[in-house]
């Protein structure tokens, strides 16, 4: 049994104050929607205060990157180390635009992946296609390329404690195209087999999310397909409006506490 996840990725957006404002908005909708797990991401200047603003709810902080070593001449990189001394609860981990920006590689991601769980975060690991890949019909080879990558080397005991992020390239952004809920579907299920195989009864349980041009229009679709263990929403779900309108929407039709894979 999991309980559905609801969380957010900042990416370079909001003011320190725009997200004190926000934060008291998310903690007052989390009172009135407490079915649900909440996770945001905001920027790395905003943590300490959203950790200490949000202390005492049930609403996750996450970061949105982090070098795999403690300390190092790494210039302009964070270390998980850090993280873990500001209560830092989630390491969001090779999302679309670090791999294609900042040329994050899969080995790479796999010595991140170790390193939040040493120091006790959860790894959220986001993984997906390009455009091209989807039609060339190679989707299948790399996401499963990707997970066990990312995952290699881990134990039973260690995928328990992490999270999985589909996020089609092609479906992410303003441009984005959003992905039909049966494609969704179909991903989820080659992801979660992937998982199984990797860590057996472990991996039925590891929670996968999706994320890509998640709105109130087609959240409820997406919810409800199987192996969608939550929703990990862009620009819906820095507006408090738009994103209680997706809470309500998940309630009225009774997604939210906790539900069979």
């Amino acid at each position: 049994m999991k309980r559905f996840l609801l969380g957010t990725n900042w990416k370079m957006h909001k003011t320190f104050q725009e997200a004190e404002q926000y934060a008291a908005g998310l903690k007052k909708l989390a009172g009135q929607f407490p079915q649900y797990t909440y996770f945001i991401i905001p920027p790395y200047t905003h943590l300490r205060e959203m950790k200490e603003q949000l202390i005492g709810t049930p609403v996750m902080i996450g970061a949105q990157n982090m070098h795999w070593e403690d300390q190092g001449a790494y210039t302009g990189e964070i270390s998980p180390k850090w993280l873990c001394d500001l209560g830092i609860d989630v390491a969001e981990l090779g999302h679309s635009e670090r791999r294609q920006y900042y040329n994050e590689n899969d080995e790479d991601l796999n010595k991140k992946v170790k390193a939040a769980l040493k120091y006790g975060m959860t790894p959220l690991l986001c993984v997906g296609e390009y455009a091209k890949d989807k039609a060339y019909a190679v989707t299948p080879e790399v996401i499963r390329k990707q997970l066990k990558i990312g995952l290699f080397g881990l134990t039973k005991e260690q995928a328990a404690s992490i999270w999985v992020a589909y996020e089609p390239v092609w479906a992410i952004g303003e441009s984005g195209v959003p992905a039909e809920p049966e494609y969704v579907e179909w991903v989820h299920g080659i992801i979660r087999g992937q998982l199984t195989e990797l860590f057996g009864d472990t991996g039925k349980d590891i929670p996968v999310l999706y994320g890509g041009s998640v709105n109130p229009e087609n959240c409820l679709g997406l919810a409800q397909r199987k192996d969608v263990d939550g929703l990990f929403i862009g620009r819906s779900a820095w507006d408090l409006e738009s994103f209680e309108k997706i809470m309500t929407l998940l309630t009225k039709n009774g997604i939210g506490g906790t539900r069979n894979g």
